[in-house]
C-alpha cells in the first residue's frame, strides 16, 4: 500500500491530515499524482461513489460592483470589456432554471455582482427562488454578496438552500487581492448563513500567489467554517484586470490542489468551478477522481465548454450524473 493510500485510510477513520502530510502531497513529484488521484477517489468514493453533481450558473447582475477585487472583471478596478446589466427580472431568473434542468443540473446558481444586494434585489430574487421551487425539484443556491440577518432569513424563506460566499483567499494574502472589504467580513457572512439555517458554500481561487502553506490552511479554514460545499476555483486571469498577467497553474498542480481539498475535507462536496478550462486543460476528468461536482456551462463572464462535453466526460470516466431535477 502507497504512503498516499495510507493517508487516505487514516482520513477515512477519521483522523485529520496533519501539515506536514499535506505539504507532502503539494509537493510531491509529478509521477506520484495518479497514486495521489487514486487515494483521494479512495475518500472521494465512500461519501459519494461514481455520482458527479451539475451545477449551472446564471450571471444574474453583471458588473456595476464598487469592490475593487483584482481577480474580478466585474469590480470597479477592472477594464474588461463585458456585459453590463442591473438585476434581471424575476421571469428572466426563473426562464434560467429551465435550462439548467436541460443541461441536466441539479442546483441552479443564482448570482450577481456588488458588495450587498439591496432589499430590492432579495425579494427579486426570493420571488424567482418561490416560483422555481414550487414547480421543479431545483436547488437553489444563491450568491448576493454580504447578508445581514434580515436578508438570509427572506431568502431562506423563500426556498433557497445554500448560498455561496468565498473566502477567496488566504487571510494573509486578502489585502493583495482586495482592499475594500476584510477577510473578517467575508468569514461573517458565512456565519451569518448558517445561522439561518442556509447550506454554507465557501471556497477558494487558487494561482493567486499562495503558498504552499496558505493552500494547506486554506483547506483547514473552510474545515474549520464546516461548509458544505467548496468550490475549488483557478484563476482564469481576465485581460483588463489586476491580475490579468498571472500565469495559470500547471494542471499537475491542480490535480494536486484538488486531492489535498478530498483529503482535508474528505466528506464535504468538492466542486471544480471556475478556471477548470483554462487550468486543468486535458486533465479535467482526472479531477473528478478527488471532486464529485462541477459547473456546467458559462461561468459569470467567462466560457466555459458545451454541456454536451462535460456529460460525455463524466461517461467516459465510468461516473454517472447525480439525479437532475424533474
Amino acid at each position: 500500500m502507497s504512503k498516499w493510500s495510507n493517508l487516505a485510510k487514516k482520513v477515512l477513520e477519521g483522523e485529520l491530515l496533519e501539515k506536514k502530510e499535506a505539504l507532502e502531497i503539494l509537493e510531491a513529484p509529478n509521477d506520484e499524482v495518479l497514486s495521489i488521484m487514486d487515494a483521494a477517489y479512495t475518500i472521494r468514493s465512500h461519501y459519494f461513489g461514481n455520482k458527479v453533481k451539475l451545477n449551472m450558473i446564471i450571471n444574474a447582475k453583471s458588473g456595476l460592483c464598487p469592490e475593487n477585487c483584482g481577480y474580478c472583471s466585474q469590480s470597479i478596478v477592472s477594464n474588461a470589456p463585458i456585459e453590463k446589466y442591473p438585476m434581471l427580472n424575476k421571469e428572466t431568473i426563473i426562464a434560467g432554471a429551465q435550462e439548467a434542468i436541460k443541461r441536466q443540473a441539479g442546483t441552479y446558481c443564482i448570482v450577481a455582482s456588488g458588495r450587498a444586494p439591496s432589499k430590492r434585489d432579495v425579494e427579486e430574487v426570493a420571488g424567482a427562488v418561490e416560483e422555481i421551487t414550487k414547480t421543479t425539484s431545483l436547488k437553489i443556491c444563491a450568491c448576493l454578496g454580504f447578508l445581514n440577518e434580515e436578508k438570509a432569513q427572506r431568502l431562506q424563506q423563500a426556498g433557497v438552500h445554500r448560498y455561496n460566499h468565498n473566502l477567496n483567499t488566504h487571510r494573509d494574502n486578502h489585502s493583495s487581492i482586495v482592499s475594500t472589504h476584510t477577510y473578517e467580513d467575508r468569514v461573517n457572512t458565512v456565519n451569518e448563513v448558517k445561522g439561518s439555517g442556509i447550506s454554507p458554500c465557501s471556497g477558494c481561487i487558487f494561482g493567486m500567489g499562495e503558498t504552499n502553506e496558505q493552500i494547506y490552511e486554506i483547506g483547514v479554514s473552510l474545515r474549520n467554517l464546516d461548509v458544505d460545499s467548496i468550490p475549488v476555483n483557478f484563476l482564469h486571469a481576465i485581460k483588463g484586470t489586476p491580475l490579468q498577467d498571472q500565469k495559470p497553474l500547471e494542471p499537475l498542480a491542480c490535480l494536486k490542489i484538488l486531492a489535498l481539498m478530498r483529503f482535508i475535507n474528505p466528506s464535504k462536496e468538492i466542486r471544480i468551478s471556475g478556471g477548470r478550462e483554462v487550468n486543468l486543460r486535458s486533465l479535467q476528468p482526472l479531477g473528478l477522481y478527488a471532486a464529485n461536482s462541477i459547473f456546467v456551462g458559462d461561468y459569470l463572464t467567462t466560457d466555459g465548454q458545451e454541456a454536451e462535453y462535460d456529460h460525455k466526460m463524466i461517461e467516459d470516466l465510468g461516473f454517472e450524473i447525480e439525479e437532475c431535477a424533474l
